[in-house]
């Protein structure tokens, strides 16, 4: 009780500060780009080791012991009151998709360091350590790979994924030795899970939920899993004007109700969602019936049962189709990532943080990936949502506001104060 009234005396003396100098600082890393009209900051590149390098030094103002890691990932530490005692991790990403917003990632970096900031001006200890990671590779747009810092520090890195190439062949063990990394140490990353209570993220939503409900902050009770698979179908190419309807093997009509038919699956089940982004007709004429069509299957949900539910209904949805229609199809799958929960007692300390910052509590499950996918392998996880207008995000359109960042600072603070890490680890 004593650190809650701490905190809400650092919330009233200084938190507006901490919402425009956050939002200051958020500006200031989007200048780190390879792109003068718009944000792109990619692993490994010159403008990664800028924002890095710009991290790092926000990190040593707020009191903790910095180092680049052997994946690029910045880590400052602060210890706890007593050494060596098991630490909180938190943080985010600081690499962007192209043509980027300034949020994603980004403001979970500077929201964490941000509340570390306010932990060493009001002179509050804490009987754990804390780390503030800012991951390097949360995207995967650069090369073929997704989560390699995350992946390195929960201990599931996987050693190929070095040979792993850009566009410009470059592999990712030639980036990490170009940005000044020892790839050799990798495996030297992982932490003891005896070591390490928690990790928590904070994340701008990246979808509508909080602003329809009129929130500032939300707190996420899992990563939804994801199915990615890749359908083909194949007809009988014919004339456009000379074969009648009704004996056409057409694999464009096939694929067009084969699409409807996805989201007409999705529509029936509540936290499933299903997307097909990707359309092709191969070798396509606009007078000729189309002998092969192909498109792609997203498929998400906080519940794996749920989500192969779903795949099955889809599945028995496109064979009637393809009977009907007299086509054949393949569905071949090249992504699937299980949902990760979060940790029940995180998600009970977030909302206990959250309503001691007069924030009626609100959970959410994460239709995106995160870091944390990785982390789950570590340590208990959790994460705090903050709204975003309109739910725009991989867009330089990305808006929070200043007053909404603040709050989350509040939270994250909070959180770390109130924090009993026996309750968590148990």
């Amino acid at each position: 009780m004593v650190r809650r009234h701490a905190a809400a005396r650092s919330e009233a003396e200084h938190g507006d500060d901490d919402g425009h100098e956050a939002m200051h600082r958020l500006a200031l890393l989007a200048r780190f780009t390879s792109d003068k009209a718009a944000l792109t900051r990619l692993y490994l590149t010159p403008e990664h080791k800028a924002a890095a390098g710009q991290v790092e030094a926000w990190m040593r103002e707020a009191g903790l012991a910095t180092r680049l890691d052997a994946t690029g990932n910045v880590v400052g530490r602060l210890e706890g009151q007593t050494k060596d005692a098991p630490a909180v991790l938190i943080g985010s990403h600081i690499d962007t998709v192209r043509n980027a917003g300034k949020y994603d990632g980004n403001l979970g970096v500077v929201v964490a360091i941000q509340a570390m900031k306010r932990l060493k001006r009001e002179g509050l200890g804490l009987p754990f350590a804390v780390e503030v990671i800012a991951f390097g590779d949360e995207e995967g747009v650069r090369f073929p790979v997704t989560l390699t810092g995350s992946k390195a520090v929960a201990g599931i890195f996987d050693p190929a994924t070095l040979e792993a190439k850009d566009h410009d062949g470059v592999t990712l063990f030639e980036a990490l030795k170009s940005f000044g990394c020892d790839p050799g140490k990798i495996l030297a990353i992982k932490r003891d899970p005896e070591k390490v209570v928690g990790y928590v993220e904070v994340h701008i939503e990246q979808g509508p939920v909080l602003e329809a409900h009129g929130l500032p902050v939300g707190v996420v009770t899992a990563i939804s899993g994801a199915s990615r698979l890749k359908v083909a179908i194949h007809g009988v190419a014919g004339h456009a004007g000379t074969v009648p309807m009704n004996l056409r093997h057409d694999a464009v009509a096939a694929a067009a109700e084969m699409i409807l038919a996805v989201e007409r699956v999705a529509l029936l089940r509540p936290d499933v969602v299903a997307t097909v982004g990707e359309i092709e007709v191969p070798a396509g004429a606009v007078n000729t019936i189309a002998a092969n069509a192909q498109f792609s299957i997203d498929v998400r949900s906080p519940s794996d049962g749920l989500r192969h539910r779903t795949l099955r209904e889809i599945r028995r949805a496109f064979e009637a189709i393809a009977a009907y229609r007299s086509v054949y199809f393949k569905m071949t799958s090249f992504y699937d990532v299980e949902a990760a929960v979060c940790s029940s007692a995180i998600v009970r300390a977030l909302e206990r943080s959250v309503a001691a910052n007069h924030v009626s509590p609100f959970r959410l499950a994460s239709g995106a990936g995160h870091d944390g996918l990785a982390m789950a392998k570590l340590a208990p996880f959790g994460m705090l949502f903050v709204r975003c207008k309109g739910g725009v995000s991989h867009n330089p359109a990305e808006s929070v506001e200043t007053e909404d960042v603040r709050k989350a600072t509040d939270v994250l603070a909070d959180f770390l104060l109130s924090l009993e890490p026996k309750k968590i680890r148990r």
